[in-house]
């Protein structure tokens, strides 16, 4: 008899715990070789970058070495229904991201689609917020200037994004129903074809992160004027947050680690305090400082209420803008 897993209506159905249960000489003698950490993104990217340096501090801790898998599409699901299947041994790990609380709401048809349950948070990793820029043609300064600007010409404003459910357009979604402005919402497929038409005024503003604003912005080819954390961000010290014009407003990415459900208690928490010291290296959180990432630490219970709480967001907002894929 062969044990599987397979992800049905109501989400990922585990074989019987005996069936996947390890020998106990097996959990105290792990990792004696590779570990794999998938991501749903493409290498080279800001989140693929992180990813790797926080592997190669991981592995260090581990004595083995951590291999990054890409594993790229169906807005990550490809990568987190293969973690969500994998056997529950310490070997496959999943490097999971904010589209694990997004997809469930925006598009239900993908898997896992109950992350919560088809997966095991194990711990947080880090989170980087946007920057609110607009071209510098537009005469607004502040938030509450956009605003003003905004309602003072309804529809006329054009705000790009790297994609429709992106975390980047759910924050523009966010301050247009907070602020209770109409704006036509422009998806391209990533950042930076999106920053080429802002520069060139084919759109007027767009939440972007902070590594691919900060050239545009220091040169003067656009305007800064607020950050969607609730915090300031190192990149852009004098940029006040959106949610000093509006309480409460936060829209960040941020990525964690998880694994496929069952795993062994022992090596659980062993995996959790190797990231913990690895998001705790001084020097790993310098230089990603300054490409606008926040390294944090957290367990998989931290990890656990971000997802259920981005959850809970994501889709009440999305339910209410009536937001559905291009």
């Amino acid at each position: 008899m062969t044990a599987r897993l397979y992800l049905g209506r109501r989400g990922l159905l585990a074989a019987p715990a005996f069936l996947l249960a390890r020998p106990a000489f097996a959990q105290a003698s792990w990792p004696t070789r590779a570990v794999s950490m998938v991501t749903g993104y493409a290498p080279g990217g800001l989140t693929d970058v992180t990813t790797r340096a926080i592997a190669q501090r991981m592995e260090g801790e581990l004595g083995q070495p951590i291999v990054v898998e890409n594993r790229v599409g169906g807005a990550t699901s490809v990568a987190s229904t293969h973690v969500a299947l994998a056997a529950p041994d310490g070997y496959t790990l999943l490097m999971g991201a904010s589209s694990l609380a997004i997809n469930p709401a925006l598009q239900p048809e993908l898997t896992p689609r109950e992350p919560m349950r088809d997966l095991l948070p194990l711990g947080l990793a880090y989170r980087t917020a946007f920057v609110l820029h607009v071209h510098p043609s537009l005469p607004v300064s502040t938030v509450p200037e956009l605003i003003a600007y905004a309602k003072a010409n309804p529809g006329r404003l054009n705000f790009g994004s790297s994609g429709t459910g992106a975390v980047n357009h759910l924050a523009l979604e966010l301050l247009r129903q907070q602020a209770g402005i109409d704006v036509v919402h422009v998806p391209y497929r990533g950042g930076m074809p999106a920053l080429t038409d802002l520069r060139t005024n084919r759109i007027q503003a767009m939440f972007q992160a902070a590594l691919e604003a900060a050239p545009v912005v220091r040169e003067g080819i656009t305007r800064a004027i607020a950050v969607s954390s609730r915090d300031r961000m190192s990149l852009f010290p004098d940029v006040p947050p959106v949610s000093d014009a509006l309480p409460g407003f936060e829209a960040v990415f941020w990525q964690g680690l998880f694994a496929p459900p069952g795993l062994p208690a022992p090596i659980a928490k062993r995996l959790t305090e190797v990231l913990r010291i690895a998001t705790e290296d001084s020097g790993l959180r310098s230089r990603m400082a300054a490409q606008g990432v926040a390294i944090e630490t957290g367990d998989g219970e931290a990890m656990r209420r971000i997802l259920a709480e981005d959850t809970r967001q994501w889709g009440e907002l999305i339910r209410r803008g009536n937001i559905r894929p291009e």
